[in-house]
This record gives C-alpha cells, structure tokens and sequence, in this order.
C-alpha cells in the first residue's frame, strides 16, 4: 500500500480498456479522507443544536442529493432529459461537493453496473459479495479508482467536466470553506446566529456523511431488501425508506426495469422528490424533454407485489 499525499489531490487515472474482473485490494489510505470525515462529524454534539443547524444541514443535504440523483444519476448516467452546457455543469459541480468523485467516473460505474447487475462483473453487488462490501468497500479498491472512458463516449467531449472529474475534490474543500466562513457574512449571522464551527458541522460534516449512506443505499439495501413490482434478470427492490431519503431512488426495482425514465416512481404513492424538483427545473426552463414511463412499462408491473 502506498502512502503518498498525491493520491488524495491528484487526478485519477482515465483508462480505455474494458477491466478484467471487479476485484482489488482495498486502499485504506487512499481513504482515510472518507474515514475522518466521519470522525470529525462526531464534533458536532460537542456544540448546541439548534433549530438553524437542523435547517442549514437539510439545506446541504437536499441541495447535494437533488445534484446527485439528478444530475449523477438521471442525467449523466442514464441520459433521460436535457439541459444546457451551463446548467449541465452547475448540476455536476454541486453533485461533486458531495465527496462521492467526479461526474464520469460516477456515470461511468454506474452504466457498467447496470450492464452487469447482480453478477460477478457488477462491482457493488450485495447477491454475489457482501452488504458491507456493496454498501462501502467496492469504492475503497483499487479497481474503482480509473474513469472507465469506453463507457461514457457520449460525455468525454467536455472538457469542463473532464477537469471536474479530475479535480472532484476542489467543490467540496469550498463547501467545506463556505461553511466555516459564512457566519463572518452579518446576514447570515444575524439569521442563524451559528458560530464557524456550529456551520461547519451541521452545513458540512453531518450532512455529508448522511448524503454518503442515503446514497450507498441504493446499491446495498434496494438490492437486498423491499419488494418487487417487476421481473428482472437482478434482486433490485422498492424500498420506500431509501426512496425517502435518497429523493426516489429507492424505487430501485422500478428503475432497473426501465432506466430510461426521468421519473423513478412509477406508481401513485411512489413518491419521487428528484422527478418533483426536475418537472420546477422545467417550467423555468432550465432542463427540458423529460422522459416518460411509457405505457407498456406499467402494464408489465406484477398485479400485486411480491
């Protein structure tokens, strides 16, 4: 295991060829940035929690899982409505001040899952390794570190996001910056009257480690744990839990059936926050050509779930 400092700023590699098999060794220090964060987290109940820290941590929360469900998911990896070059970019720079890397590496893992779901080539497999394995070790290897470019011709044209996919970690060392230094700003301070290290935790630290497990859930639970509305050739499931806290991506089953919809919730009762926040994003007009859940989709669902 190496220990130097230029694998936590410098860019990942970026390889062509299609990898041999899903294993690696785990990089412990390569993520020991991911470690301490949680650690630091733990600082937070050492300061008063007050109802502005509750509502500066769901502001952070909400903005950074909206960018990632949306702009990560639905948009990067699975192309299912437009928007332009600009906002493309606003979308991908929010979702990267999550800490969970770049916008092709993330699209680029993601289609190759869904091409190999639940067989020995899906990286973050709980049916063929492990819950904890798929909830977090897959992206501590060595395997995951490379932007596998071959799945994501469509997306390597822009050079913007290529240097934000490099560079992933700059959005959140700002955030982290923004949040330490926004009570020196009177307004903020005379509307939440937080001190730097009150906004530090509950704008930053808290609410990020609870964006990492929301989001670690989908590849865990939902292939674990829920109900089945659909067949397929995997054990994706409904879990409304995680449908709840990771903005409608818990509707797991529905998406693996047909992932070409911007829309997650099939079904009435199938609550989709991001597919709420997308249909506002298109009455301003700041993305467009959402993509539907075609009739035949829903005619395939199960009359009654299993």
């Amino acid at each position: 295991m190496s220990f130097s400092l230029s694998k936590w700023v410098c860019p990942p590699p970026e390889i062509n060829d299609e990898p041999q098999g899903t294993e690696g060794n785990v990089e412990w220090f390569r993520c020991l940035p991911y470690i301490i964060i949680h650690l630091l987290a733990l600082g937070a109940f050492f300061y008063p929690i007050t109802w502005p820290c509750i509502i500066i941590a769901l502001i952070s929360y909400s903005l950074r899982m909206f960018s990632i469900t949306a702009f990560y998911h639905r948009y990067f990896s699975h192309r299912t409505f437009k928007t332009s070059r600009v906002f493309q970019f606003i979308g991908a720079f929010i979702a990267c001040s999550s800490g969970q890397r770049g916008p092709l590496w993330w699209a680029a893992h993601h289609r190759r899952h869904h091409r190999h779901s639940d067989t020995d080539k899906d990286v973050h497999s709980p049916q063929s390794r492990s819950f904890f394995w798929s909830h977090t070790l897959w992206f501590m290897t060595d395997y995951s570190v490379p932007t596998f470019l071959k799945e994501i011709p469509d997306l390597v044209k822009f050079k913007e996001l290529k240097f934000l996919n490099r560079y992933d970690w700059i959005p959140l060392i700002m955030l982290g910056f923004l949040c330490y230094f926004a009570p020196m700003f009177p307004l903020y301070f005379e509307l939440t009257g937080l001190s730097s290290m009150q906004s530090l935790m509950w704008g930053f630290f808290v609410p990020t480690i609870v964006l990492y497990h929301a989001t670690f859930a989908v590849n865990s639970i939902t292939h674990l744990f829920g109900t089945r509305r659909f067949k397929t050739d995997d054990e994706s499931r409904n879990n409304w839990i995680v449908a709840l806290f990771a903005f409608g991506e818990g509707w797991h089953n529905n998406h693996h059936f047909f992932p070409g919809s911007a829309r997650q919730g099939f079904f009435k009762g199938e609550f989709d926050i991001t597919y709420y926040g997308l249909k506002l994003l298109s009455y301003l007009g700041l993305v467009r050509e959402l993509r539907p859940v075609p009739a035949w989709v829903k005619e395939k669902a199960y009359r009654s779930e299993q």
